[in-house]
């Protein structure tokens, strides 16, 4: 793991960029130590960068915890295929026409899945050889499907919050069942994105003995910023 750049932020925070062979990611760090991390990533593969993620990283990492980022192949800084290209143009084309695009995210998230879980074990590997960085792990984004998988290989997760506004595929929405770890589900009940009885049905079908459901009205967008600070306060029961 090779760092690129550092600043120290006005919260004290240590924002750190780093490459790790060809990904490419973010760490944030508090200014104590050793901190937990918690592993955060965007809605299936949106950049590293993008400004509700950084927040809610720069937040979290204000609160005790060490908090690390990546970008997935094809994803923010890093380079995308040909057919990155048609799968993202095919997806917008069927929702700007309102066709059904179940099949299209099916195709496209899936594969991501796969391609991303191996890279972020390499990076959690890299991550806790770092001083000032200890388990336990958290997990927590709105790119549930990632979070399922690892959840499910991963065992030093050891809890996760999800934010039911991306699809999940069919394979994941299985793999729910497998997940045990603590877990705090957040759901915009109006999203227009994501219908709101297949994030209920996801939410029943993890097998978590403790999960929480905290449902808001609103968008996609619309998460009341409260919503952070019980996220936090949910982690702290878990990981410290």
């Amino acid at each position: 793991m090779q760092f690129t750049s550092e600043q120290r932020l006005d919260d004290g925070v240590l924002e750190r960029e780093f490459t790790l062979g060809e990904i490419p990611g973010t760490l944030w760090t508090p200014g104590s130590a050793p901190a937990p991390l918690v592993l955060m990533a965007h809605n299936n593969g949106l950049p590293k960068a993008q400004p509700r993620l950084v927040a809610r990283a720069r937040y979290t990492a204000a609160r005790g915890y060490a908090v690390a980022t990546i970008d997935a192949a094809g994803c923010g800084d890093r380079p995308r295929s040909a057919a990155d290209e048609q799968a993202r143009a095919e997806l917008r084309r069927a929702l700007q026409s309102g066709e059904p695009a179940d099949e299209i995210f099916e195709s496209f998230i899936g594969p991501l899945v796969e391609n991303a879980v191996p890279e972020w074990l390499t990076t959690l590997d890299a991550l806790l050889e770092l001083p000032g960085i200890g388990g336990p792990v958290g997990y927590s984004g709105g790119w549930t499907a990632l979070g399922i998988r690892l959840a499910v290989v991963e065992p030093r997760i050891a809890a996760a919050g999800f934010f039911a506004g991306g699809y999940v595929p069919r394979a994941q929405r299985e793999e729910a069942r497998q997940v045990t770890v603590p877990l705090l589900f957040l759901l915009q009940w109006d999203d227009e994105g994501n219908p709101r009885q297949r994030a209920l049905d996801l939410f029943d079908a993890f097998g978590s003995k403790e999960k929480t459901l905290h449902a808001n009205t609103g968008g996609h967008t619309g998460t009341p910023w409260f919503e952070l600070e019980d996220g936090c306060r949910f982690l702290d029961r878990h990981l410290k």
